[in-house]
């Protein structure tokens, strides 16, 4: 028995220094805390982008739709060699106006704050330069409640999302790059394996997210998402989130209803957005309808049912390994859903 507690005693200090940084010997006393001088290169190139009602909105008041895409997590691409602004050009071939980038807790944990907040800035001047928006995304999927997650790169809790929050709002504060605060990328019970949650559970976590962010930015238009694998927004019928220049997320995956998806895409989340900004932060394999369709395809019946909501969108994913892929290499070959999504950002939106 004994040496079976110590076995256990083991593999528990194990998984604990995999997901707990690990402090460098040095004068604890003076080291400053991650990111603490503001990012400001060039912070007011781009217009600030705000909410007005139900739209996006420019410094003219004009309603604007987001059409872009999703790159894979920086510290991924990093690791692979093709971390560099040549990636984010490839990006703007695509027509896209803003990038949105997962930051996984796995990643920020195992490359540390200060390194990863390296990388950021790097995209930060880059997509600056080429005037394309950023969406900064913690992504996990999971039961922030519970503390259980459906994968363990996606393991974090409520504390650390919490500070790396606080971290993004210190750093990039006041840069309108950063248009797109989005909190957590999936919240899901997973049908009940990662234990309950409730909705004004949720709504206190975001609500006091939103609170730390807006300590060092007040500006940050923020994204919060609906339960069932951030797709379902029926909670906001009672109880929306308790805060201004706020968005909301949807997750509109093919598979999550049965054609005809349109009325149940209406009845789950379409609904909220004659009442609020509705941004449809990643779905996937929305490729055109093949010549010989029988029935609607989901590419076309997807791109427009959102543009006809006035939803704006990021396609999932500018990557050859995590799919839905948009390219097939690292030679940047488009798959038919990239071919697809890049049309459409071209043209300016569905036709």
């Amino acid at each position: 028995m004994k040496s079976f507690i110590a076995a256990i005693f083991l593999l528990s200090a194990a998984a604990f220094a995999q997901t707990t940084p690990q402090r460098q010997p040095g004068a604890w006393w003076s080291e400053r805390a991650p990111g603490a001088m503001p990012y400001r290169t060039n912070a007011r190139k781009l217009p600030l982008i705000s909410v007005k009602g139900n739209k996006f909105v420019g410094p003219d008041g004009n309603a604007i739709v987001f059409r872009g895409l999703a790159i894979s997590d920086p510290d991924k691409i990093e690791r692979q060699g093709h971390w560099n602004r040549d990636h984010f050009v490839k990006v703007k071939e695509m027509g896209a106006k803003v990038v949105r980038i997962p930051v996984h807790p796995v990643a920020w944990r195992g490359r540390g704050p200060a390194e990863y907040i390296k990388l950021l800035d790097q995209a930060v001047e880059w997509c600056t330069d080429l005037d394309m928006y950023i969406m900064l995304d913690w992504h996990s999927i999971g039961n922030l409640t519970t503390g259980l997650f459906q994968d363990p790169m996606y393991e974090t809790s409520l504390q650390e999302t919490y500070a790396f929050w606080r971290i993004m709002g210190r750093r990039y504060a006041g840069h309108n790059t950063i248009a797109f605060w989005e909190l957590f990328n999936e919240p899901t019970t997973f049908r009940g394996q990662l234990g309950p949650v409730v909705w004004a559970d949720w709504k206190k976590a975001v609500e006091n997210e939103i609170t730390i962010i807006r300590a060092y930015n007040p500006q940050a238009l923020v994204l919060v998402a609906g339960f069932d694998w951030a797709y379902d927004l029926t909670p906001l019928r009672e109880e929306p989130i308790n805060a201004q220049n706020i968005g909301y997320v949807t997750h509109p995956y093919s598979n999550k209803r049965p054609q005809p998806w349109e009325p149940k895409w209406e009845e789950d989340f379409g609904f909220a957005a004659s009442q609020y900004p509705i941004f449809a932060t990643e779905f996937g394999g929305a490729a055109a309808a093949p010549a010989n369709a029988t029935q609607p395809a989901y590419g076309p019946s997807i791109f427009k049912y959102l543009e006809g909501k006035g939803i704006s969108w990021t396609v999932w994913c500018f990557d050859p390994e995590w799919g839905p892929t948009l390219i097939s290499n690292w030679d940047y070959k488009l798959t038919p859903a990239g071919e697809y999504a890049k049309q459409i950002m071209l043209q300016g939106g569905w036709k």
